[in-house]
């Protein structure tokens, strides 16, 4: 697939998205979300990549949906959001969070609205010190979606989570880290090279035991214990027949670095 909006390259190991709209601030038109699930559907099916790099281009990340691309200015033609939700953003968000491969993000600029819900979906964000973060639903009569109202408060704690919802307050990148709501903020000429140092890292991990442990962590917040602790079990005993489990014992006894190959 030729992509006009994105671009998606592969190499050693690892998989790169870079969100390419911007002279919009990378927002997101029908175009764009087609190509982005095409991107992540070849990710996962492709077990050569083992990692996901998500970034954008020019000087933001992504300012959520493309108001543009929608007609709103005729009340009898009232646009039916829920629909766009339901085709677009939910899958988007299932796809990144379902993906069982490590899926980093980092952010280059403004993530505002779904933008910032996006980057808050993938598993570990850098962001570079320029960098902010807004839910700007309010400002329009909306609520947080793609996946807003899960990680928010997951993050923060529900004080924090609701005054950044209901007042739309930017956040820069340094307090997005001091909160927990991020990984790590960075200096700006240093956020490609330590976003890339990570995808390295993980194409030579133990891709199938990463994607468990990601899983399971997102999952636990909706299981009792008892649930949990069953899911646990069901994972060590697959990955108690992997390949890479193998490797991993192998490397310790013998005192050597471990030769991982995502099996």
């Amino acid at each position: 697939m030729k992509f006009s909006t994105i671009k998606f390259t592969q190499q050693d190991g690892y998989a790169t998205l870079t969100l390419n709209r911007p002279d919009s601030l990378n927002s997101f038109n029908q175009a764009m979300h087609q190509e982005v699930r095409a991107a992540i559907k070849r990710t996962r099916e492709d077990e050569s990549i083992r990692c996901l790099l998500i970034t954008g281009s020019g000087r933001g990340f992504c300012a959520g949906q493309d108001l543009s691309d929608r007609e709103v200015s005729d009340p009898s033609q009232a646009v039916d959001l829920g629909e766009s939700v339901e085709k677009n953003y939910n899958p988007l968000i299932r796809a990144i969070m379902g993906l069982e491969k490590p899926v980093i993000c980092a952010v280059n600029g403004v993530a505002a609205g779904a933008g910032a819900s996006i980057a808050l979906a993938c598993d570990i964000v850098l962001a570079a010190k320029s960098a902010s973060f807004i839910q700007a639903f309010s400002k329009i009569g909306l609520v947080p979606d793609s996946g807003g109202t899960f990680n928010l408060p997951r993050a923060l704690g529900l004080p924090r989570a609701k005054a950044l919802a209901l007042l739309g307050s930017k956040i820069s990148a340094e307090q997005a880290e001091k909160w927990g709501l991020i990984w790590q903020s960075v200096e700006d000429d240093k956020l490609q090279e330590e976003a890339l140092l990570l995808a390295q890292h993980f194409a030579t991990q133990p891709t199938l035991g990463l994607g468990k442990i990601k899983l399971l962590l997102n999952e636990s917040f909706n299981n009792p214990l008892h649930h949990q602790l069953e899911l646990e079990k069901g994972a060590m005993q697959m990955l108690g027949q992997t390949e890479d489990y193998q490797e991993g014992v192998s490397a310790f006894m013998e005192k050597r670095k471990p030769e991982f190959k995502g099996k």
